[in-house]
């Protein structure tokens, strides 16, 4: 997907950061994300990974608000990288009013709950916090179009894996991606069930 076809405010935002083409990675995966497929995303790092989230997500939800339930899910590996994230969706959301918002296991949950129930767009949260949220009932998943992991590497160790796991066992319809730098053999356990259908691509 050209940036041509990308909406206003994203448009500028690249103008801004001085990138006028997709690199080889986002050729291949940008146009086939807003496509709507699930998909394992794996290239090095330096390939435009983050910024083909960032991008895809902003134009899913058209950037613009919406209600209060999230549309969008990404998990990360920790506070640091929660945060790191937010700033650079920030960076990119000039002329829109998309709400994110960061669940890490640092911060008091009923603070978040309460945070989270006054609206959010999307989501960036740890795992082990993310599903405390939802069995506390403290977050709504029936408005999610989009379940993204970012560097999923992370995912094993420290039960992240079974984690990550239970959340589409309570949403409905979704897009599914996992992005990571190689395709580890225990991502298999998922084509079984949640990422069935997914495809995978790769770039160097």
């Amino acid at each position: 997907m050209p940036f041509k076809k990308l909406i206003q405010p994203l448009k500028e935002a690249l103008e801004n950061k001085g990138f006028s083409e997709p690199l080889a990675f986002q050729k291949l995966a940008l146009s086939k994300i807003k496509g709507g497929a699930s998909m394992y995303c794996i290239a090095p790092k330096g390939a435009g990974k983050t910024t083909s989230i960032i991008l895809s997500v902003i134009q899913k939800l058209k950037g613009k608000a919406f209600e209060d339930a999230p549309r969008a899910l990404i998990f990360v590996k920790d506070k640091q990288a929660a945060l790191e994230l937010e700033l650079e969706f920030k960076a990119f959301m000039r002329g829109s009013d998309l709400r994110v918002y960061c669940a890490y296991d640092q911060k008091d949950i009923d603070t978040q709950r309460d945070e989270i129930y006054y609206g959010v767009d999307i989501v960036i949260a740890t795992p082990k916090r993310l599903n405390k949220l939802y069995y506390l009932n403290g977050i709504n998943l029936n408005k999610l179009q989009m379940f993204i992991v970012e560097d999923a590497e992370f995912l094993f160790g420290n039960h992240n894996l079974s984690e990550i796991t239970r959340t589409p066992e309570s949403i409905g319809k979704c897009q599914y991606l996992v992005f990571s730098t190689t395709f580890d053999k225990r991502f298999e356990r998922w084509q079984d069930t949640f990422m069935y259908n997914a495809q995978i691509i790769k770039s160097k």
